[in-house]
């Protein structure tokens, strides 16, 4: 409790929350609300790489992160993606619906990069297309979140989960791809969570540069996390001008 009162004050502790921090991640924590169908989501001034293993504190860096995630969640509400977003709730803080998030993250690959390249004989770079190759991952920290195939996922009881969150990646990279596109980005892969709310699978966590590959259109020139994991630049500097670009296209 002392570490919201900190970073919140006493006065929102009050009015918005319970005071219990039910989850702290990596990068953000998830905070107990006052309406026990609902949790504010507070993103860090924190950037990890390596699974934790590297990690800085670049000031500023929750509140840009929660602000793409909100522009992000919003249009894609408009585009009948149904999320747990609910609305901003202050800086770098974010009101959610309460989901029951499912142990198995996916990953969308528009273009070639990353693990895909170093673990096949995929050059990276490679286009695939009409449709994105769709991973799934266990999500599990400790166990290095390791690739599933469709065997696993089936003995794992998770198969109809697995075709309702590949239909709505499938979607979700209709309104994204040519979202960054329009930005002058190409969004080369990026990870989505999903949760259960109420018996329905919806998307969750967030969407930001944190967890998108991200290339400056028609180069190799990174503009996402990659930066500060190779040492490339500032993730600060980059985030904001996605940002900035963001609003301009996001109304």
């Amino acid at each position: 409790m002392s570490d919201i009162i900190e970073v919140f004050g006493p006065l929102f502790l009050m009015e918005e929350t319970q005071g219990m921090i039910l989850y702290k991640g990596k990068v953000k924590s998830v905070i107990e609300c006052i309406k026990d169908d609902q949790v504010l989501i507070h993103y860090h001034d924190k950037v990890t790489a390596g699974n934790g293993e590297k990690e800085d504190y670049p000031e500023g860096k929750g509140k840009i992160n929660c602000e793409i995630s909100c522009l992000i969640f919003k249009l894609l509400a408009e585009n009948g993606i149904e999320s747990h977003f609910i609305q901003p709730a202050g800086p770098a803080l974010m009101r959610c619906k309460k989901v029951e998030i499912i142990p198995m993250e996916l990953v969308v690959r528009n273009i070639a990069a990353g693990s895909i390249v170093r673990n096949t004989t995929i050059p990276e770079g490679k286009k695939f297309y009409p449709e994105p190759i769709i991973e799934f991952f266990l999500k599990d920290d400790e166990k290095n979140d390791p690739l599933l195939n469709d065997a696993r996922i089936m003995a794992m009881g998770m198969n109809g989960l697995k075709y309702v969150m590949m239909q709505e990646a499938r979607k979700i990279n209709k309104i994204l791809k040519p979202l960054f596109e329009s930005i002058d980005l190409d969004l080369v892969d990026y990870k989505l969570e999903f949760g259960l709310y109420n018996h329905r699978v919806i998307l969750a966590d967030e969407i930001s540069p944190d967890g998108c590959r991200l290339w400056k259109k028609g180069t190799t020139e990174s503009m996402d996390k990659d930066l500060f994991r190779k040492d490339k630049g500032d993730i600060v500097e980059a985030y904001t001008s996605i940002l900035e670009s963001l609003k301009n296209h996001v109304k």
